[in-house]
């Protein structure tokens, strides 16, 4: 029955065609613009790390005081004093965790004439890298014995490996950063986390530019390895310089921490609490404690990740689907009443209205699909105009793949279907009778 269904919505489709191409139209605008947007909003507020970002936290030591903080806003600072940064990595009360700094090196290819290349990457610690779960192509992060040491070395990227050694395993090979020999100990593949979950303070989230480079946080420091991002300042350090900002109630230093259960986030809490009191007790805060503690998730909603622009487009081609389905329901509508006779003769010859029913919710199904295929295309139109429209390093992240594309064809036949109920509803309800007395 279904071919036969399928037989008899053609050629009521071809016997209008302008009205079917307005459906089509319709369905076809309405499904594009809605994932257009949804391609760029996942991509800004999904989840970067889903299997592990339950356990992974961001804490916050409110190093200003009220007296610090502007509008009523109760919220520590997003980062760390290098000071308080120093004092949880002495401690160690998770069972991984890693200071974290933004550093923009140049780096000096091997040979003469090559220019040198200017690199972004970051400084962190060794457990940084199986918190983060970061997939090594060759080699592995450096041990902790490194960072006791201050050792010269460093973890690469594929793409910094391409560029210096043409992609060859450069495990044990030299590079000089910023002036300094460093020994390559491990080589990335393809890991760029969008949002930037582990430094949401340097980068906003999104980032243009990938890490390429991470070497030790203390060795950094010590060498005095040029630093990106942001700092924030209550008070301006006393004199200019890194070492003045290392002993200043500035914050610049990023933090990430594994807690593997309930209990371990509680015993956390109670000691950035405990933390807190003790320098309070010490003289250096004048105020009470007033910690935080945010898993992956929540930290990238306080700090607001997904841009609003994203949030107001969604919403936007949300209300314009709407419209082109409500468009949809009164298109077919008229369509299915003007075959009233039609459905009154089948209905006499004893079809049931379930009957009614396949046949016209066949005829809306095609209708979907047909505005799915148009709506792939301007998907495809739409996301590559998004970078008019919002800025390049946010509209970069939308991409077309296939759950995307097949999200899209049922979406379309879904509304489709979802917009023909009424009409369906209304053609079924037909009285033979009256139909058979009038024509």
């Amino acid at each position: 029955m279904f071919g036969y269904y399928l037989e008899l919505a053609l050629r009521s489709l071809k016997r209008s065609p302008g009205l079917t191409v307005l459906m089509v139209l319709a369905i076809g605008f309405g499904v594009g613009a809605s994932m257009t947007t949804y391609s760029v909003l996942r991509a800004v507020s999904g989840d970067p790390i889903p299997w592990k970002s339950s356990r992974l936290f961001v804490p916050q030591i409110d190093a200003w005081g009220p007296g610090g903080r502007r509008d009523g806003n109760t919220e520590p600072p997003d980062a760390l004093t290098y000071i308080d940064a120093m004092a949880l990595m002495r401690d160690h009360r998770a069972r991984l965790q890693s200071a974290i700094y933004m550093i923009a090196p140049s780096i000096v290819p091997e040979g003469s004439g090559k220019h040198p290349l200017n690199v972004t990457g970051h400084a962190v610690y060794n457990e940084f890298f199986p918190m983060v779960e970061a997939p090594f192509l060759h080699g592995g992060g450096w041990s902790a014995d490194d960072d006791k040491r201050r050792a010269a070395v460093a973890v690469i990227t594929q793409r910094l490996n391409l560029k210096l050694f043409g992609g060859a395993d450069s495990v044990g090979r030299t590079i000089n950063v910023a002036g300094k020999a460093y020994r390559i100990v491990g080589v990335l593949g393809d890991w760029n986390p969008m949002p930037r979950y582990y430094d949401v303070f340097n980068s906003g989230g999104f980032s243009t530019d990938k890490d390429d480079l991470f070497i030790p946080f203390d060795r950094a420091i010590e060498t005095g390895v040029t630093r990106d991002g942001s700092t924030s300042c209550n008070v301006s350090p006393k004199d200019p310089g890194f070492v003045s900002l290392q002993q200043s109630s500035c914050v610049w230093v990023s933090y990430l921490v594994q807690l593997d259960d309930m209990a371990a986030v509680a015993s956390y809490r109670q000691y950035l609490d405990g933390y807190a009191r003790d320098q309070q007790r010490a003289g250096r805060f004048a105020w009470a404690p007033n910690g935080r503690l945010y898993d992956v998730n929540a930290w990238l909603a306080v700090q607001q990740v997904a841009p609003r622009d994203t949030k107001i487009s969604a919403v936007v081609a949300l209300g314009l689907f709407i419209v082109c389905l409500v468009n949809t329901v009164g298109l077919l509508l008229a369509k299915f009443l003007r075959r009233s006779g039609e459905i009154g003769i089948r209905r006499a010859l004893g079809a049931p209205r379930s009957a009614i029913y396949a046949q016209f919710l066949t005829e809306a199904s095609i209708v979907g699909l047909a505005g799915g295929l148009l709506g792939l295309l301007l998907t495809g139109v739409g996301v590559l105009a998004m970078g008019s429209m919002l800025p390049r390093n946010i509209a970069s992240l939308a991409r077309i793949d296939m759950p995307l594309l097949l999200l899209t064809l049922v979406v379309a036949v879904v509304s489709a279907v979802l917009a023909g109920l009424y009409p369906t509803l209304r053609a079924s309800q037909v009285q033979p009778a009256w139909q058979l007395k009038s024509n």
